[in-house]
């Protein structure tokens, strides 16, 4: 079985998310793709970080009808910082006849080296590193590069437009916009996490 494995805090979802997902799906040749949302990510601050219960909710309605992408909770069950090594040996364990396949931005794979324990994540799992709209120059490691539509959206510019009472229609899928705006998420600047 082929799995792809995306995380992040998913801070809201967005489309970008799935269209992501759903074309590392298509290239790739994946049985599924499962989504795991962080309880503590290491590169950000923790501040600008909605709490992760809310954050999962808006993954399962995200991907809800979508029998080949599912949500996983492991990294919150698990707390503390997320690290993707801990995750990936613990669904080696789950799947141990599973071929992982890593799918990550060209963002993030400029800094892979300061992964945690990134070597061994090379062994753990095929990293494969997506493009949007630019080629992808100077890899350090070894990954299998994919090619998606470039698509401007950001889980920060959804943040914004909230925040500025605009429209964030198509931008997330309406079952996350229906969620954020019923639960005023990300409506004014605070320091409750709600950033």
């Amino acid at each position: 079985m082929k799995i792809g494995i995306l995380g992040g805090s998913f801070n809201p979802p967005h489309v970008g998310h799935l269209v992501l997902a759903a074309q590392a799906k298509s290239i790739l040749g994946l049985d599924k793709v499962i989504f795991i949302p962080c309880f503590s990510p290491p590169h950000k601050k923790q501040k600008n970080i909605l709490g992760a219960s809310l954050r999962l909710k808006m993954l399962k309605l995200a991907v809800k009808g979508r029998k080949d992408f599912f949500v996983s909770d492991i990294e919150i069950k698990r707390g503390g910082v997320s690290y993707t090594v801990d995750t990936l040996v613990a669904l080696r364990h789950q799947y141990p006849r599973a071929k992982f396949y890593l799918i990550i931005g060209a963002d993030l794979a400029k800094n892979f080296y300061a992964w945690k324990d990134y070597r061994r994540l090379l062994q753990l799992a095929k990293v494969v590193v997506a493009s949007r709209g630019k080629k992808m120059t100077g890899l350090s490691f070894s990954a299998r590069r994919i090619h998606i539509p470039f698509i401007d959206i950001s889980s920060s510019l959804v943040r914004e437009l909230v925040r500025e009472n605009k429209s964030i229609a198509y931008l997330v899928p309406r079952s996350v916009e229906e969620f954020i705006l019923r639960n005023k998420l990300y409506q004014e600047r605070s320091r409750n996490g709600q950033h």
